[in-house]
C-alpha cells in the first residue's frame, strides 16, 4: 500500500506510526451481518477521507490524516455495545449506518495514544455471520474482492475492506472521487472465486498486501479494489 505523500516502504516504516480507529456497534440481541459490516466500514473510511475536516487546509483532522497516510495506513476495528457505544459516539468522529451495521470512524491517533474510551474496547474475536448469502454485486458499482484463500475474523476483514476502499480512492481523479462521494459511496464486498482472484491480481487494480501485524502472514494479498473507473485497465 502506497501513500500519496511518500512512496518508499522504508520511509513509511520510519515515520511516526498512526492508526485509524473504527468501532462497530455489536449489540448482543442485534449483531450486524458480516458483509454489511465490511461494506459499512469501507464507506466509513471513504467518508472520513472526503470530509472537509480531513481535506481542508485548516481542517481539524487534516494534519492527523496527512501524518497517518505518510506512514502505514493502519486501521483497527474494535467493538462496543450499550454504554460503551454511547461513550464512543460522544468522541469526535463520524458514524456511518448500513442496512444492519453501524460503524464509527475517528481521526487517526498515535499508535500508542488511543482515547481511553476507545482503548478499553475489545478488538479480538469479532465474529459475525451473514444470515443469507450476499447478492451478486451490481457490475456498475465498485467491488472489494476478498482473497478466497485467506481466512480473517470479521474485524480484520472490515479493516482490510477499508484499506481496499482507500487504495481505490487514491487512484481516482477528483472528478471520479466527487461522483463516488455524491452517489453515497456505493460498493460491495465479496469473496472472489479462485479463478477470478487470479485474474484480478494479475492486472493493475489496487491490491492490498497486509503488513502482518495480526492474524495473517506479512505480505498476504487480501483485497483487490475493483472500481469501475479503474476496471477498464484490466488486461
Amino acid at each position: 500500500m502506497t501513500s500519496p505523500f511518500q512512496h518508499s516502504a522504508a520511509e513509511r516504516d520510519a515515520a511516526p506510526q498512526f492508526v485509524l480507529p473504527l468501532v462497530v456497534r455489536l449489540e448482543r440481541d442485534a449483531p450486524p451481518a458480516r458483509t454489511d459490516a465490511m461494506e459499512t466500514a469501507a464507506r466509513a473510511v471513504l467518508t472520513l477521507l472526503s470530509d472537509e475536516r480531513a481535506t481542508a487546509a485548516d481542517g481539524v483532522w487534516t494534519q492527523a490524516v496527512h501524518d497517518w497516510q505518510d506512514a502505514r495506513i493502519r486501521k483497527v476495528v474494535r467493538r462496543a455495545r450499550g454504554a460503551e457505544w454511547r461513550r464512543a459516539e460522544a468522541l469526535p468522529g463520524i458514524t456511518v449506518t448500513g442496512v444492519t451495521a453501524q460503524v464509527r470512524v475517528y481521526p487517526p491517533v498515535p499508535l500508542d495514544a488511543w482515547p481511553k474510551d476507545l482503548a478499553k474496547l475489545q478488538v479480538s474475536g469479532t465474529e459475525l455471520d451473514d444470515p443469507e448469502p450476499p447478492l451478486t454485486p451490481d457490475p456498475a458499482e465498485p467491488v472489494l474482492w476478498l482473497n478466497p484463500e485467506v481466512a480473517m475474523s470479521a474485524g480484520k476483514a472490515m479493516a482490510q475492506a477499508g484499506h481496499g476502499a482507500q487504495l481505490a480512492w487514491w487512484e481516482l481523479d477528483e472528478e471520479q472521487r466527487a461522483a463516488w462521494r455524491e452517489a453515497g459511496f456505493p460498493l460491495a464486498v465479496r469473496t472472489a472465486a479462485p479463478r477470478a482472484w487470479s485474474r484480478l491480481t494479475s492486472g493493475p487494480l489496487p491490491l492490498v498486501r497486509d503488513a502482518g501485524f495480526t492474524e495473517i502472514a506479512p505480505g498476504s494479498a487480501t483485497v483487490v479494489a475493483d472500481h469501475p473507473a479503474l476496471r477498464a485497465q484490466l488486461p
